[in-house]
């Protein structure tokens, strides 16, 4: 989900390969033809923990993210489903809540975002997630750290709806009477991932040219300063990869994607299912 999905050792692992194939104009040493390729190569040419770089700033953000995330869920899923189909199941109503949730979650989690992938690119030039925020606050302001962050919203509102809408859809498929069964959130919080992240792809690419400002792409298209604005963002990404380059990195994504949502929808549900049982027990023990 958007970023929740770094909960995930493997998502984790995968996030370098993702930032370097949706490079629009990799260095030759830094373009790879597969998922497989890249994660080999990077761990031969640049040590076994490169793929865990930004892991750090990832993690430090992701817990309040989240906390605020799903809270917000829960708690506007709930109303609406309450007000349109009168405590049922309302897919617009998930849909809705997913989004705002999203708003609250991307303010907390665009600034990690960029520093992990900065830190994530060829070649970079950050040792540290301290110097990398030192660097770009210096280089160029506060304001890099959310130069991203419509375009983020842009992709994860889109992501967020098909990704909760197929979640609760798939749920009813495989579990229609929303017990805990760990197969099922497991297998529907994949199905959720997958679809949500190649549905939102090009907009991901977007996202990545925006937060890295890949320097070799845009002084090709003799582009001083730096890059801002989604609008800018996919013209530039057209005019430097045509159709296709809207759609780099697809793979990676997918993959990255299905491991992530599907624990994190698990460990969700787990704790759900824990502290609703837990209330339960301590209301029938009076």
């Amino acid at each position: 989900m958007g970023s929740s999905t770094e909960l995930s050792s493997f998502g984790i692992s995968c996030c370098v390969p993702q930032t370097r194939m949706q490079s629009l104009q990799p260095d030759p040493k830094a373009q790879y033809r597969s998922v497989y390729e890249a994660l080999k190569k990077i761990v031969l040419t640049e040590g076994f923990w490169r793929p865990l770089r930004g892991i750090n700033v990832t993690m430090l953000g992701a817990g309040p993210a989240h906390a605020m995330y799903f809270a917000c869920y829960e708690k506007i899923k709930k109303s609406l489903s309450d007000t349109i189909q009168h405590g049922g199941n309302s897919h617009l109503a998930n849909g809705i809540a997913g989004s705002v949730a999203t708003l609250l979650h991307d303010a907390v989690m665009n600034p990690a975002e960029v520093v992990k992938q900065r830190m994530q690119m060829f070649n970079s030039p950050y040792k540290s997630v301290l110097q990398c925020v030192r660097t770009v606050r210096r280089t160029e302001g506060l304001g890099a750290f959310y130069r991203s962050y419509t375009t983020q919203l842009t992709m994860n509102v889109p992501f967020q709806a098909i990704h909760f809408i197929t979640y609760e859809f798939m749920q009813e498929q495989v579990n229609p009477r929303r017990e805990y069964n760990p197969l099922s959130h497991v297998f529907a919080g994949g199905v959720a991932g997958a679809v949500a992240a190649a549905a939102t792809t090009p907009l991901d690419v977007c996202k990545t040219l925006l937060n890295t400002q890949e320097n070799t792409a845009l002084s090709s298209l003799n582009i001083s300063g730096h890059l801002s604005g989604m609008v800018n963002a996919f013209r530039t990404v057209y005019k430097l990869g045509g159709i296709a380059g809207y759609f780099r990195g697809v793979q990676a994504r997918v993959i990255y994607q299905i491991p992530s949502t599907a624990i994190a929808w698990s460990v969700y549900e787990f704790f759900k299912y824990f502290l609703t049982k837990h209330k339960l027990e301590k209301r029938t023990s009076f």
